[in-house]
Protein backbone atom coordinates (compact mmCIF):
# COMPACT_ATOMS: atom_id res chain seq x y z
CA UNK A 1 0.00 0.00 0.00
CA UNK A 2 2.80 2.42 0.83
CA UNK A 3 4.47 1.83 -2.52
CA UNK A 4 1.24 2.56 -4.40
CA UNK A 5 0.49 5.82 -2.56
CA UNK A 6 4.06 6.91 -1.82
CA UNK A 7 3.65 10.48 -3.09
CA UNK A 8 0.43 10.95 -1.14
CA UNK A 9 2.06 9.86 2.12
CA UNK A 10 5.03 12.11 1.48
CA UNK A 11 2.63 14.99 0.85
CA UNK A 12 0.76 14.29 4.09
CA UNK A 13 4.02 14.30 6.04
CA UNK A 14 5.29 17.52 4.45
CA UNK A 15 1.90 19.20 4.85
CA UNK A 16 1.70 18.30 8.53
CA UNK A 17 5.09 19.86 9.15
CA UNK A 18 4.23 22.98 7.16
CA UNK A 19 0.84 23.28 8.88
CA UNK A 20 2.44 23.20 12.30
CA UNK A 21 5.12 25.68 11.26
CA UNK A 22 2.41 28.00 9.96
CA UNK A 23 0.66 27.81 13.34
CA UNK A 24 3.92 28.39 15.20
CA UNK A 25 5.14 31.40 13.22
CA UNK A 26 1.94 33.01 11.93
CA UNK A 27 -0.96 31.54 13.92
CA UNK A 28 -3.90 33.39 15.38
CA UNK A 29 -3.29 34.75 18.86
CA UNK A 30 -6.86 35.83 19.55
CA UNK A 31 -8.34 32.36 19.04
CA UNK A 32 -11.01 33.51 16.60
CA UNK A 33 -9.44 31.77 13.58
CA UNK A 34 -10.83 28.25 13.23
CA UNK A 35 -7.81 26.66 11.57
CA UNK A 36 -4.77 28.55 12.82
CA UNK A 37 -5.81 29.01 16.47
CA UNK A 38 -4.92 25.39 17.36
CA UNK A 39 -1.79 23.43 16.44
CA UNK A 40 -3.85 20.28 15.91
CA UNK A 41 -6.25 21.97 13.48
CA UNK A 42 -3.44 23.65 11.59
CA UNK A 43 -1.41 20.43 11.32
CA UNK A 44 -4.37 18.35 10.16
CA UNK A 45 -5.45 20.96 7.63
CA UNK A 46 -1.93 21.21 6.20
CA UNK A 47 -1.67 17.41 5.97
CA UNK A 48 -5.05 17.12 4.24
CA UNK A 49 -4.43 19.85 1.69
CA UNK A 50 -0.91 18.71 0.88
CA UNK A 51 -1.98 15.07 0.65
CA UNK A 52 -4.67 16.01 -1.85
CA UNK A 53 -2.22 18.10 -3.83
CA UNK A 54 0.40 15.35 -4.02
CA UNK A 55 -2.28 12.77 -4.86
CA UNK A 56 -2.86 14.55 -8.18
CA UNK A 57 0.60 13.44 -9.32
CA UNK A 58 0.14 9.71 -8.58
CA UNK A 59 0.30 7.42 -11.60
CA UNK A 60 -3.05 5.76 -12.08
CA UNK A 61 -3.39 2.68 -14.31
CA UNK A 62 -5.34 3.33 -17.48
CA UNK A 63 -8.56 1.39 -18.00
CA UNK A 64 -8.91 -0.49 -21.26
Amino acid sequence: MFKKYKLTFIGIFIGAILGYLYYFYVGCASGTCKITSSPVNSTLYGALMSGLLFNIFENKPKKK
